[in-house]
């Protein structure tokens, strides 16, 4: 008896897991397509919601669209949460912590005022449509993007220090050249006067009066554009190096275990948990 409860659980266990996590069955297929509806459907509520004049118009069915949508999700983390074999594993993953984050805004606006809003989260929840309609190679970019900017954090950090740096000192020189009665009261405004125009930004909310602050001004602008360049060119090397070493990925097979989700598409075990993956 205990052995037939167990295969039966064992059995369930798995047909939700296909249905939630799989894409290669029409009922995954469609649980997938009808989740994305509703987050869509959710981020226009919220979206409406910040209109005072919908707002004050249709607030209880804005309430009641957001209590369902966040009923929905909570079950659905539930069942995520169930249907693997290694909870922590789904629930410490990138997908496990966005979705968590979607589902607890509406609790949280019983203690904090305006947290509902927070649900906008629930956009990247969007993300899946990678792997419901099997855009692999979108997948793998967005991989070569991350493996550049994480091989080239130092580089940048270094970079954005240098910055800083140039900034104290030109923004210490434009206080003392043009002084507080042309705005520039204090340092660290000027230091703000001089960010803004480093990033070719210019709100014009300061401006240099003199000649030789006027001067600085336009050499400031000069290494600007230049600054721009610097960082985009890091990355666009790593990334060069990063999508020649990316293998080819599948986004169909997910992990039974810990819910993991990408894989190259020769692998037998999941890559975090090692795991015995489904047959492609």
């Amino acid at each position: 008896m205990n052995l037939r409860n167990e295969k039966h659980s064992r059995h369930w266990r798995a047909t939700l897991h296909e249905i939630i996590y799989g894409t290669r069955t029409p009922a995954g297929r469609a649980f997938d397509v009808i989740l994305l509806i509703v987050i869509l459907y959710s981020i226009i509520i919220i979206m409406l919601e910040s209109v005072e004049e919908y707002d004050t118009k249709y607030h209880t069915f804005f309430n009641i669209s957001e209590w369902i949508v966040t009923i929905l999700f909570t079950i659905e983390y539930i069942v995520r949460i169930i249907c693997v074999k290694r909870p922590k594993g789904y629930i410490l993953s990138f997908y496990g912590i966005i979705d968590f984050l979607s589902t607890i805004p509406k609790y949280l606006s019983f203690f904090i005022v305006g947290s509902q809003y927070f649900a906008a989260f629930r956009a990247l929840r969007l993300l899946r449509v990678f792997r419901i309609f099997k855009l692999v190679r979108f997948l793998g970019e967005s991989n070569n993007l991350i493996q550049a900017i994480n091989a080239s954090r130092a580089k940048i950090f270094v970079f954005v220090f240098s910055v800083l740096v140039i900034s104290v000192i030109l923004g210490t020189v434009m206080y003392l050249v043009e002084g507080p009665e042309h705005g520039f009261d204090s340092i660290p405004h000027s230091i703000y006067w001089t960010i803004v125009t480093l990033t070719t930004v210019g709100y014009g909310d300061i401006t240099p009066q003199t000649s030789f602050g006027q001067f600085i001004s336009a050499i400031i602008m000069i290494i600007g554009y230049g600054i721009i360049a610097v960082p985009t060119g890091i990355v666009t090397a790593e990334y060069t190096m990063a999508k020649g070493k990316l293998d080819e990925i599948d986004t169909g097979r997910t992990c039974e275990s810990c819910g993991a989700e990408i894989h190259r598409s020769d692998a037998d075990y999941c890559r975090k948990c090692g795991n015995k993956l489904p047959d492609a």
